[in-house]
């Protein structure tokens, strides 16, 4: 599932920082790899993980890799966040309704208890 491969590119911190960079604009790989401590082929093994989650396209020119970041797989994750907040708002709301129906029920209960005169024995 195309959503599941973006969570997962996203939940890396180097890959999160590539695309930082890619949103600021294309770049050559070794570009995007000259900020990071680690070798090259790891940098290619986190843009190859983003590539297949579609969040970066490549463009080959001669010898030069170009990368551009694709937002659409973010709109993605954004519009299903979305979905799932307004589900989860429309439950806690039922559940909130249903609370304060049995508080006022409780209420009502108490009331009447009280209101009622004690027999005196």
């Amino acid at each position: 599932m195309l959503l599941d491969d973006t969570l997962v590119a996203l939940a890396d911190e180097t890959r999160r920082r590539i695309l930082q960079r890619l949103a600021a604009g294309e770049a050559r790989v070794t570009e995007i790899a000259a900020p990071f401590a680690i070798s090259l082929n790891s940098v290619s093994k986190h843009i190859r993980l983003l590539e297949r989650a579609g969040l970066v396209r490549r463009r080959v020119a001669g010898r030069d890799h170009f990368l551009t970041l694709d937002p659409k797989p973010m709109d993605e994750i954004a519009a299903w966040i979305g979905r799932e907040r307004a589900a989860w708002n429309a439950r806690l709301d039922r559940l909130e309704a249903m609370l304060r129906a049995e508080d006022a029920i409780e209420a009502a209960k108490r009331t009447s208890r009280a209101a009622k005169p004690r027999r005196k024995p």
